[in-house]
């Protein structure tokens, strides 16, 4: 699982994410499956004869343990399983649901009422929706949210979602009108779509009566939350986190990554849970999970793709399948603030010739068996045209030779060429280096490590030598972050991967201020030009479609990172008699929606 933001005006100010999406459709001149393609994923059967109660164990992915309840992100605690967890608790103000074949962030199970934007975009007004409490009893208003807007104010260099000048630099003032509403002055205007989908996606309510009982200052209150946020063996027992406006709380956390939650009885929600219990169990491997998915003992699990030909065999056991469709792109992260490989990252003929060297299309059909589509730059399938270096491995050998590198005894590449000319190797590569790499990948899927394996296979006959080493998920993002040249940590990585679900889940708005702007919360690759920056702030002051085909297409072109295939998150397998379920294209989960029909499956 990989790593998900951290969260055109109708009348009366209406946000409406359908209207971008079709917008960047009809206008992008942009071909493939498009969005409809990719956000429609129904497997969400209904009907039937509901039964009231019963458990459904949901399967984590491979090697994935949710280890953060706090709803400010950290850094290296970005996984989607821990904000789709965290949600289920702390709803944010605006959560992403699908509608028809789009994307909108007018769902019921946000907390506010779709927002108002006023004097040319510089105003945003926020109203809460009626009857939401605490499960203390407390009602659930505007001061909570202020809560949280000053602790993410006062702490942003600890918060991982913060990006220099946009949230909340991008906030002037912060006011309470009343206890339901609250109103936002912007720094200046923004394009509203933008603005909703990206920023306001982030606000959540926090129980500032139960959390702040001594209003110490932001700085001391967040210093104390952390440190009980860092305690993963007692997430089940602190009181603090049993404080919660969501449907559900937390029966059991284990440090294993099992988590349990029961219904929130206090919950004012519309869409209160009809099961006892969710269950969310981790497994180490793609291959444990499909032996208990095969035994019955998981209600909604996944196939490995290397089985999809047995997916009659799971519909006669009473599974329906389909794949879960994301709202995402999949990449191998290029530490540029490596101390040695740093200078050869920041090569562009070498980012293009291993570009080159990455059969995308052959990846997708035979690893992953049709499962995984390419990803052909820094948006979602269907909102670009093509791939600006497609697998030629011809054309991956010229560049390299072109700029000074010639194979040794060892069959590997060594600079014969160093300088910085045309046809030199370039800054910082010294004569005679060998053209070495070694990448860091995620465990637990077979078809990532097939896949890892045919892109050293491919590197290799070029003549790059790329070792492979695996970790568990968690641990792979814990090393993977951003980091200077100096820190211990930029050294013990070079290239990275964490996409066997998929590297980044965007909101409605498929904006890059998270991953590829210069000190970008979640830029583990520390990539920084310029030019990226400029067409980001294209897209987020505008609502011109010029504005995010420029950014697509350059950034593209510029490979901030390695682009490989985008698998679907899973291939699901639900039981029949499990009801409600809906694949969101964003990985957020309602399973308070869930229900059991007669015919088996009550009281599980």
């Amino acid at each position: 699982m990989g790593l998900r933001s951290t969260r055109t005006r109708g009348p009366l100010g209406r946000v409406t994410v359908t209207a971008l999406l079709g917008a960047l459709l009809g206008v992008l001149t942009l071909v493939g499956c498009g969005p409809a393609g990719n956000v429609v994923t129904t497997i969400g059967a209904t009907g039937g004869t509901p039964v009231r109660g019963g458990t459904a164990t949901m399967a984590l992915p491979p090697a994935a343990t949710p280890n953060w309840i706090f709803p400010i992100g950290a850094p290296g605690y970005l996984a989607t399983y821990n904000s789709a967890v965290q949600n289920l608790l702390f709803p944010p103000l605006f959560t992403p649901e699908r509608k028809g074949d789009a994307l909108t962030m007018d769902s019921p199970r946000g907390l506010a009422e779709m927002p108002r934007y006023s004097d040319g975009n510089t105003t945003v007004t926020i109203t809460l929706k009626k009857g939401y409490e605490w499960s203390d009893g407390k009602p659930v208003t505007t001061r909570d949210v202020k809560f949280w807007f000053d602790l993410i104010r006062h702490n942003k260099r600890e918060w991982a979602g913060y990006s220099p000048k946009l949230m909340p630099d991008d906030v002037r003032r912060f006011e309470i009108v009343d206890d339901r509403t609250f109103r936002l002055r912007l720094d200046r205007a923004y394009n509203p779509a933008w603005f909703t989908a990206n920023e306001l996606q982030d606000f959540v309510a926090l129980p500032v009566h139960a959390w702040n009982p001594r209003n110490e200052d932001p700085q001391r209150a967040f210093a104390r939350l952390m440190r009980h946020a860092k305690r993963l063996s007692h997430f089940a027992t602190d009181p603090l986190w049993k404080t919660v406006d969501g449907p559900w709380r937390i029966e059991k956390w284990t440090t294993s990554g099992l988590v349990s939650l029961v219904p929130n009885k206090k919950y004012r929600g519309p869409d209160k849970p009809r099961l006892d219990r969710v269950i969310l169990k981790p497994f180490t491997t793609a291959d444990s999970e499909f032996n208990v998915l095969r035994a019955g003992g998981i209600d909604y699990g996944y196939i490995p793709p290397s089985v999809m030909a047995q997916s009659a065999k799971f519909k006669e056991m009473g599974y329906r399948i389909a794949p879960w469709e994301g709202w995402a792109i999949t990449y191998i992260v290029l530490n540029f603030q490596h101390p040695t490989a740093g200078p050869l990252l920041r090569q562009d003929y070498l980012r293009q010739a291993m570009q080159h060297l990455i059969d995308q299309p052959a990846i997708s059909r035979v690893i992953w068996h049709g499962s995984a589509a390419p990803t052909l730059g820094p948006v979602p399938a269907g909102l670009l045209d093509s791939a600006p270096y497609p697998y030629d491995p011809k054309r991956a050998k010229a560049l390299l030779a072109g700029h000074g590198w010639a194979a040794g005894r060892d069959g590997v590449l060594r600079c014969v060429r160093p300088g910085h000319g045309a046809d030199e190797c370039g800054a910082g590569v010294g004569g005679g280096q060998d053209l070495r790499l070694s990448l860091l990948s995620q465990s637990g899927s077979t078809e990532t490590s097939n896949t890892m394996q045919a892109v050293k296979s491919e590197f290799g006959k070029a003549g790059i030598a790329l070792d492979i080493r695996q970790q568990p998920l968690n641990t792979v993002l814990g090393t993977t972050v951003p980091c200077t040249k100096n820190e211990p940590v930029c050294g013990q990585w070079q290239l990275g991967f964490f996409g066997t679900q998929g590297s980044w889940y965007f909101p409605p708005d498929p904006s890059g201020e998270k991953i590829f702007a210069g000190h970008a919360p979640s830029n583990m690759g520390n990539w920084s030009s310029p030019d990226t920056d400029r067409l980001i702030r294209a897209t987020e002051y505008s609502d011109a479609p010029a504005a995010m085909r420029d950014y697509a297409r350059k950034v593209a072109r510029q490979l901030p990172v390695l682009w490989t295939p985008n698998p679907a998150y899973q291939v699901s397998a639900i039981r029949n008699d499990l009801r409600g379920v809906d694949q969101n294209p964003t990985l957020s989960l309602a399973p308070q929606n869930w229900y059991y029909v007669k015919k088996g499956g009550a009281g599980r």
